[in-house]
């Protein structure tokens, strides 16, 4: 196949212009890479567009990956190097596998990139893809957020929650929330807008203002809570949340087992016992009542 259904190097086409030219990676019309957005391929800054896709291989498995901004024309037959994009050298791989029909994956995806391959025979064409992800989310939640879209506090959150967690545009983060929060508080918008504030340094405030938004939490919001508290060792916190779960669904069995597990990780023992009793007293499901089975175990009182 190699060198000789796909030829090594640059080769003269026998129709069309006659000119030198890469293979056309696939058969009869171009294959097409479409970018959305700007990205760089093989290091090299492409904007966003249609592509004709092209390669060369040579035999000590050297070769090229080719974007042609002429991507309408019949296979290599009319290619015009004057048209190129870009070049980029790249290194083929031999594969333990065997590929029958010409094929093209993503493989070793991230973030912000992912691996291009065109598989056939037992060789591998790799192409490195980047994007700036964030960069692309927040630019589209602009713009989508100047519309309707942007008068549904979720739309809001949503968009303040992904630059919080991304650390990226916390100000335009702040706008958000705060369009949010002038269309009623609640727990989310308030509580995402004490993580702003508590990130850009002001922790008082911070505080302040997730004593304001606890009350207005569901049972499921505190418990995520009182857990992410837990995770960083903050147990008076954590108790002090759980506890108002209980306080707020007395009757679930869940929240006294959370209380029972923050109170047994901060080492109370006598106030872990009590709460899992209670839970265990409420006919639990499974989970729940395994959980606090186990924990009465390891303190001894069961």
């Amino acid at each position: 196949m190699w060198g000789k259904l796909v030829p090594y190097g640059w080769n003269v086409q026998a129709f069309g212009a006659g000119n030198s030219a890469p293979w056309r990676a696939g058969a009869n019309e171009n294959t097409v890479l479409h970018l959305s957005s700007d990205a760089k391929i093989e290091g090299t800054t492409v904007p966003a567009g249609d592509y004709g896709l092209f390669f060369v291989i040579n035999e000590d498995n050297s070769g090229e990956v080719i974007l042609s901004k002429d991507s309408k024309s019949w296979g290599s037959f009319f290619y015009d190097a004057k048209q190129d994009q870009m070049r980029a050298k790249i290194s083929i791989r031999n594969t333990p596998y065997f590929t029958e029909r010409l094929d093209y994956s993503f493989d070793s995806v991230s973030k912000n990139m992912a691996e291009l391959d065109l598989n056939w025979e037992k060789k591998q064409f790799p192409v490195k893809i980047e994007f700036n992800v964030d960069e692309i989310v927040m630019d589209n939640a602009i713009e989508l957020l100047k519309g309707e879209t942007g008068f549904t506090p979720g739309n809001l959150n949503a968009a303040a929650a992904y630059a919080l967690q991304n650390n990226i545009d916390t100000a335009q983060a702040m706008k958000w929330v705060n369009r949010s929060i002038a269309n009623g508080p609640t727990y989310n918008n308030l509580r995402i807008k004490a993580l702003l504030l508590k990130k850009g340094g002001d922790s008082l405030t911070s505080d302040n203002l997730m004593k304001t938004a606890l009350p207005l939490a569901t049972e499921n919001d505190l418990n995520i809570y009182g857990y992410q508290l837990l995770a960083q060792n903050k147990f008076p916190q954590a108790i002090d949340a759980l506890k108002l779960a209980t306080e707020k669904f007395p009757q679930s069995a869940n929240t006294w087992d959370s209380l029972g597990e923050a109170y047994a990780l901060s080492g109370d023992k006598k106030n872990a016992i009590a709460s899992f009793k209670k839970s265990l007293s409420m006919n639990p499901p499974g989970p729940t009542k395994a959980n606090s089975e186990k924990y009465l175990k390891q303190l001894g009182a069961m």
